[in-house]
């Protein structure tokens, strides 16, 4: 089912090999270049998905999935982690700050797309 999709990464060339895996299932995906930039973007309109880095600009991604997380209509969102950060300790902070899933760079599109379309499916009420 296609949804709207945010992510959340410094680097244009991923946000454009992302948006391309993503909108070959027919997502609306917005882009933000930061935790500042996404929660500004979600002011204007809601994600039912967000994919984020951990390491940006302004506020980084584990800040950013607290943000969300504290924001009521996020608090089930399905956040996903996209990242060049692969240690034990790392993830174990993503999963501490709410996030939902964690795949490393460089990342496969049909193994994200399998992702996205998995953690949807699970969302909670």
């Amino acid at each position: 089912m296609p949804s709207t999709i945010l992510i959340v990464d410094d680097s244009r060339t991923v946000r454009t090999m992302v948006r391309q895996a993503l909108e070959a299932d027919h997502h609306q995906v917005i882009e933000a270049t930061d935790g500042v930039a996404a929660l500004a973007a979600l002011d204007m309109g809601p994600a039912d998905l967000v994919i984020t880095d951990v390491n940006m600009p302004e506020m980084d991604g584990l800040k950013l999935v607290r943000a969300l997380r504290d924001r009521p209509g996020y608090r089930f969102t399905p956040i996903l982690v996209l990242t060049t950060e692969s240690g034990d300790e790392i993830k174990q902070r993503g999963r501490e700050a709410g996030a939902t899933g964690w795949l490393v760079k460089p990342f496969n599109p049909d193994q994200l797309r399998k992702t996205v379309e998995h953690v949807s499916r699970r969302r909670q009420p």
